[in-house]
């Protein structure tokens, strides 16, 4: 299952109810964090975010509603003797920033921290499991999207079939992965007379600050969920543009849309 958790997506000031931007993207148990303005950490508490499976945290850009909350919360991972290194990804700039804020108040972190500079397009993260990828958005400073792609499952046991043919339970995880079974005679039960295909991968884009520009488009071409955040209405459009924020064509026109009509507020699930 694949689902995202909104924690902020508001405007970069925070107020009540309104947060700065952060989420949480689930997958196989692992919260993956996506960008950590304000009050990100008291939202996890709200949302019974378990920090603990935070393995990973994605920061889209260094304008600070998607990152003042970051030292904070890798300041609280201390406190609380977490000991599962963290990798956190973001423009380069970013590791000077965080070792800076370390160093002044002379913090000795209990668990492993590793900093992973953003350049380009790139795959930050394949596992088994996902696959996590970046891409640059048009922004006033190096910003980028990110991908969360599902790899696509095992195959489906058909377990009364496969009863039929007396094959061992302890089988069956190997025809999940798309494996014969061999009698002891010799005679081979095809994969595909026992299991289905299963369900495709789901695929997330967090498209974060960015003008409409198509060129993003091949980098999450196909995504079953897409998220963008804008702030302004049309009557704010001369602004919005000198703010690069997002907007699309529609009829031949450009139209603003506000950040309020963009939010996804439960959860993808497959």
């Amino acid at each position: 299952m694949l689902a995202v958790t909104i924690l902020g997506n508001n405007s970069a000031v925070p107020a009540f109810g309104r947060h700065p931007t952060s989420q949480v993207v689930t997958h196989s148990g692992t919260n993956y964090l996506v960008d950590c303005g304000e009050g990100t950490q008291i939202q996890m508490i709200d949302y019974k975010i378990r920090r603990g499976r935070i393995s990973h945290i994605f920061i889209s850009h260094l304008h600070g509603d998607h990152y003042f909350g970051l030292v904070g919360l890798i300041n609280s991972f201390n406190l609380l003797s977490h000991k599962q290194p963290l990798h956190i990804f973001g423009p380069a700039a970013l590791k000077e920033i965080i070792e800076l804020q370390l160093r002044v108040a002379d913090t000795q972190l209990c668990y492993p921290l590793h900093i992973h500079a953003i350049t380009s397009a790139a795959t930050l993260v394949e596992t088994d499991k996902i696959t996590i990828k970046c891409f640059p958005t048009t922004h006033r400073i190096e910003c980028y999207g990110f991908v969360f792609s599902e790899k696509k499952p095992s195959r489906k046991l058909i377990a009364e079939k496969a009863k039929e043919q007396d094959i061992p339970f302890t089988f069956y995880e190997r025809l999940k992965n798309g494996e014969d079974y061999t009698r002891k005679d010799n005679t081979i039960v095809k994969n595909e007379s026992v299991t289905e295909p299963g369900e495709p991968g789901k695929t997330y884009a967090f498209c974060a600050d960015t003008k409409y520009d198509e060129s993003m488009i091949p980098h999450f071409k196909g995504a079953d969920m897409i998220y963008h955040e804008t702030t302004y209405l049309d009557n704010l459009r001369e602004r919005a543009e000198s703010r690069f924020s997002f907007n699309y064509q529609a009829g031949g026109n450009t139209r603003e849309k506000s950040r309020s009509e963009k939010v996804i507020d439960r959860p993808f699930q497959q």
